[in-house]
């Protein structure tokens, strides 16, 4: 059993890895193509990434005699409906902002989610821990460094950012709601698919995509499509079976800190002090945060968003 919780942290450690470096991906991507264009195009690739994941989990229930109800179909249509409304609200604003601010911060400012769920967890009824106030002081306090100009102003990129988290937070909420009614997997890549062609609604509407650009922009479509999408939800499922909670959510929100790390290493964007120490603080909120709240009895399928 240690064995397998082991391989389970390694796993949901690569997992952080490809979400961390998925930010330079984004990126880059933005050098050749405009951002529903990439967001449309990344989104059905993470759509079709997963069907060979749904296929063989298919497979799996049906030697076991299971088979989906029509009352889950009906919660599958709705919930991926509703969260992928939800994902094309935050990623598209996660992909505006990207086009002036750095990878690493970037991450930082969309983990804010993780404080800004249990927030919205005090609109139904749960109660937080003092760990969770304490670790929103802290999580102001880095935002302020990151964002916060001397003059008292914000980015537009940064604030883009900011609201981005705060959709991401109700895409987690809307999964957290229905993924305890259906395959976890069906449902990432419903709302991959419901995000992906409103992001070509969006796209055609709004900019000129040309094939020789997105040919151009093939190498970060395909790592943010199939490996932060496909490949990095997969490592998540199979390790949270065997992983306790507190410790996938651990290593799961270290995908900031690869952000700053790959964004250094790929980009050559080397933060500033400044920007060290407000990322350090974030980073610490929510370690606070996280170790504030109450485990899970179970270990159901995860949500996940920008980590679908």
């Amino acid at each position: 059993m240690r064995l397998k919780q082991h391989t389970g942290s390694l796993m949901l450690l690569l997992a952080a890895v490809i979400w961390g470096s998925a930010f330079v991906a984004q990126s880059m991507g933005m050098d050749h193509i405009q951002p529903f264009t990439f967001q449309a195009l990344r989104s059905l690739m993470g759509s079709l990434a997963l069907l060979p994941v749904i296929a063989l989990f298919g497979r799996r229930d049906k030697k076991a005699g299971r088979q989906p109800m029509p009352r889950e179909n009906r919660h599958l249509l709705r919930g991926g409906l509703l969260c992928g409304l939800a994902l094309f609200v935050a990623i598209n604003l996660q992909q505006f902002g990207l086009v002036t601010t750095t990878a690493g911060k970037a991450g930082f400012l969309t983990a804010l989610y993780i404080l800004i769920v249990p927030i919205y967890g005090l609109f139904l009824g749960h109660k937080p821990g003092a760990a969770l106030w304490v670790a929103v002081l802290i999580a102001a306090a880095g935002l302020y460094l990151l964002s916060v100009t001397e003059r008292f102003t914000i980015a537009r990129g940064d604030f883009l950012l900011i609201l981005c988290a705060f959709f991401f937070a109700l895409q987690i909420m809307l999964v957290d709601h229905f993924v305890q009614k259906v395959n976890g997997v069906k449902l990432c890549a419903m709302q991959f698919l419901v995000c992906g062609l409103l992001s070509l609604g969006a796209m055609f509407l709004f900019e000129q995509p040309r094939a020789d650009a997105i040919l151009r922009a093939a190498g970060p479509l395909l790592y943010a499509g199939v490996l932060s999408s496909g490949v990095a939800y997969t490592l998540q499922i199979l390790a949270q079976r065997t992983t306790p909670p507190a410790i996938a959510s651990l290593l799961m929100s270290l995908e900031a800190v690869f952000a700053v790390i790959t964004g250094v290493i790929v980009l050559g964007q080397v933060p500033t002090l400044r920007e060290i120490i407000g990322s350090a603080l974030m980073f610490s909120a929510i370690l606070i945060a996280q170790r504030g709240s109450p485990p899970r009895d179970a270990h159901p399928e995860p949500p996940d968003t920008e980590q679908c």
